[in-house]
């Protein structure tokens, strides 16, 4: 009887083990991903720095970093296919901006609807706040720029930046005194980022559970062709 129970109760309990490991590692990662994500909320929500005061862009340390600049637009700009819940299709615009103080970057001046793409958009002067960040949308199933329409599919700050003569440099609007051209902004903020940790947590629990039940049939079976 011991040696026909041995082999699955060693197999049992070892599964167990190692499916509740996995679900306590995942709880220890759920505590980093919300340390992290509160301290990337302080972080968007700091004090915000003239963007004539910063040196050479700087995605690491720079990333996130609230900024204010005063400027113009030039009329140049890039459109990324983009929605919004019950709006529906739309566009983010990514324009380029030249600052009082003479630099040339991007900022993400939030969302059009599709109604309003062909609308006029001049250059306008602006005083805009907002949060650096470099986005890295793109994968290797993203297409390219569209050249007959100057559609983008995602946001890219280095090729964007390339194309409409800029710095690589980008500054997702918060708010923008002087803009009224129908486009609203979309503030950076870290429901973005994704924190599945707690789901996954509880899916390794559930088939530890679901092991450890398989395992209790399988050695009451053996049990029953033993009596």
């Amino acid at each position: 009887m011991m040696r026909r129970v041995l082999f699955p109760l060693i197999l049992g309990l070892g599964g167990i083990a190692i499916l509740l490991s996995l679900g306590f590692w995942q709880l220890g990662r759920l505590e980093w991903k919300e340390a992290m994500l509160t301290e990337i909320a302080a972080k968007i929500d700091g004090a915000p720095v003239d963007i004539a005061a910063l040196g050479r862009p700087d995605p690491v340390t720079q990333l996130y970093l609230p900024v204010t600049a005063s400027g113009r637009t030039t009329g140049q700009e890039a459109l990324v296919l983009s929605g919004k819940k019950n709006v529906g299709a739309g566009y983010e615009v990514i324009a380029v901006f030249e600052t009082d103080s003479g630099r040339r970057v991007l900022i993400d001046r939030g969302f059009l609807s599709e109604d309003a793409r062909d609308a006029s958009r001049p250059p306008v002067a602006l005083t805009v706040s907002g949060n650096l960040h470099w986005p890295n949308e793109a994968d290797a199933y993203t297409p390219p720029p569209d050249a007959a329409t100057g559609l983008w599919f995602a946001r890219d700050v280095g090729a964007m930046a390339k194309s409409l003569g800029t710095e690589p440099l980008m500054i997702v609007l918060r708010t923008a005194e002087g803009d009224a051209q129908g486009i609203e902004p979309r503030p950076v903020d870290t429901s973005g980022i994704p924190n599945d940790h707690m789901n996954y947590a509880i899916t390794w629990f559930s088939l530890a559970c679901v092991w450890a039940g398989m395992t209790l049939y399988l050695l009451w079976r053996i049990r029953r062709r033993t009596i």
